[in-house]
């Protein structure tokens, strides 16, 4: 898909959007009718009318299993994992087709660095000084405690003023007043790294409505050193297309709908907040930089969008699943004994984390607990249950099964110390708190524990007598029960949302 238009059609060819003609308010109202959408598992909502503004707006785009894959092109998530993979376990070729395929995952590579365009359909309109006026759009007032209307789902570009390296973050911005933000630079983000290292103004610019992979790739938690719009290219299997800002030295996507460029200033910081978060709660009002609206940029009726936060499950649950599992492989690279994890989205993603390992030696529970304690975002972790590689970590009744039928807590929970996510209400003191760990592994002697019992498991002979003969038996209304499925009954994500 080369833009959001393309992706729009898309899903209304795919039964998977609805247009909402009747005026519908920004301010709360439209709350309301996504967080009852999203948790039915509804479709994609486009307003046509938003009260008080010029232009529709677009949510929900996010909101399901479905439309992620629809997104990324693929029929389940773990299918762009395997992309991933497949790069990073390239190995030298030890013949002409393996040369030949190394060849292609290197032009991969290779095709999905940018491109810079003269010109892109962003710049149609351009508004400038006096004329730059931020209430023509729909931006959400979205809970009832927001001070003000948000900008929820912007890509915000910088670069690095040390080596010039390209940043693209997610951060909520709020809105001041017609030309001036705050940007929600938390203090484990880089955007937030680039603004300090600088000396005295950092040139930004703010990309709203892009091709869902691009968008995507702005909330990815990539580490510092890869340009997310190379890596949207390679998940797009097309390079994204970038035009030269009209106010600031920095290139912008072409065939975004919006662009606000601006500046922020090093030491000018003002009260943002409070703010309804993905945690469920109202994060308190902190001192945060105000970005300064030098230039506004978009489409002729362009179209904005939006996305709602707040207790979960939201809209942001997929984006959530959809690094959960395009990650798997890196994370795997790094601890390779790691078989599948799964970040609870109750948990906030960062509240709890499941991981099922290759139980090798002794202690190798307490070993991925703290590899897991320190890598990238997956370090903020409040929570980590380790189990067995044969328990699906999605499945959370089996987990917590194993969770209390192998766990003496005078054994096998870890406690410690570390950082913690910058919006957790919950520690003493801010950005730090206390970790827990859960070995829900089989134990061995060594790690002291008495000879450990046999699970039950009914023999394969008649399991494949009883899945042969389960019509005979009268049974086939009874559904989920024929070929072993009965017994797993964990409620996940899948099942809660899936449509």
């Amino acid at each position: 898909m080369r833009d959001l238009r393309d992706w729009i059609a898309l899903l209304e060819r795919e039964g998977e959007l609805v247009r909402v003609e009747a005026e519908v308010d920004p301010d709360l109202e439209v709350t309301e009718i996504v967080d009852r959408t999203v948790k039915a598992g509804g479709p994609a909502l486009l307003f046509e009318h938003p009260k008080g503004a010029r232009h529709a707006l677009l949510i929900n785009q996010f909101g399901t299993e479905r439309r992620m894959c629809l997104a990324f092109g693929v029929e389940r998530l773990d299918d762009v994992a395997r992309k991933v993979s497949d790069v990073l376990e390239m190995q030298p070729p030890s013949g002409l087709m393996d040369k030949v395929r190394g060849l292609q995952k290197l032009k991969s590579i290779a095709d999905a660095r940018p491109t810079t365009v003269r010109r892109g359909a962003v710049q149609e309109v351009v508004l400038q000084g006096d004329d730059v006026d931020l209430s023509v759009l729909p931006i959400q007032r979205c809970w009832p405690g927001d001070p003000a209307p948000f900008i929820t789902l912007p890509a915000v570009i910088t670069r690095d003023p040390r080596n010039g390296g390209r940043n693209v973050g997610m951060y909520r911005m709020q809105v001041i007043d017609r030309s001036t933000t705050f940007m929600h630079w938390q203090i484990h983000k880089d955007g937030r790294a680039d603004w300090l290292a600088t000396d005295g103004r950092i040139p930004v610019a703010v990309a709203l409505g892009l091709d869902p992979i691009t968008a995507y790739s702005a909330s990815a938690p990539l580490p510092k050193h890869i340009d997310e719009f190379m890596m949207a290219g390679f998940l797009r299997g097309a390079s994204v297309e970038l035009v030269k800002g009209v106010t600031v030295d920095l290139e912008v996507p072409a065939n975004a709908e919006i662009v606000l460029e601006g500046y922020i200033e090093k030491d000018e910081l003002g009260l943002e907040g409070p703010f309804g978060d993905h945690t469920g709660y109202y994060t308190a009002a902190e001192p945060f930089p105000i970005f300064h609206v030098t230039a506004m940029t978009m489409r002729r009726d362009a179209i904005y969008p939006s996305i709602v936060v707040g207790k979960p499950p939201q809209e942001d649950a997929w984006l959530g699943k959809a690094t959960e599992r395009i990650f798997l492989p890196a994370i795997r690279a790094t601890v390779p004994e790691i078989v599948d994890y799964d970040l609870p989205v109750a948990g906030a993603f960062h509240n709890c984390c499941i991981v099922s390992i290759e139980k090798a030696f002794p202690g190798h529970a307490r070993k991925v607990m703290s590899a897991i304690w320190g890598l990238g975002m997956l370090s903020l972790t409040k929570c980590v249950v380790v189990v067995d590689s044969h328990v699906d970590v999605h499945d959370y009744e089996q987990v917590l099964f194993y969770a209390g039928a192998n766990v003496d807590p005078a054994r096998d929970v870890m406690v410690g110390e570390g950082p913690l996510d910058h919006l957790d209400h919950a520690p003493e003191r801010q950005f730090v708190g206390g970790k827990l760990g859960i070995d829900a592994t089989a134990k061995w002697p060594e790690e002291g524990a008495r000879p450990w019992p046999e699970e039950i498991e009914m023999s394969p002979e008649i399991r494949e007598l009883v899945d042969r003969r389960w019509e005979e038996y009268g049974l086939a209304s009874v559904q989920g029960a024929r070929n072993g499925a009965v017994g797993k009954t964990g409620r996940s994500l899948r099942q809660l949302l899936r449509r």
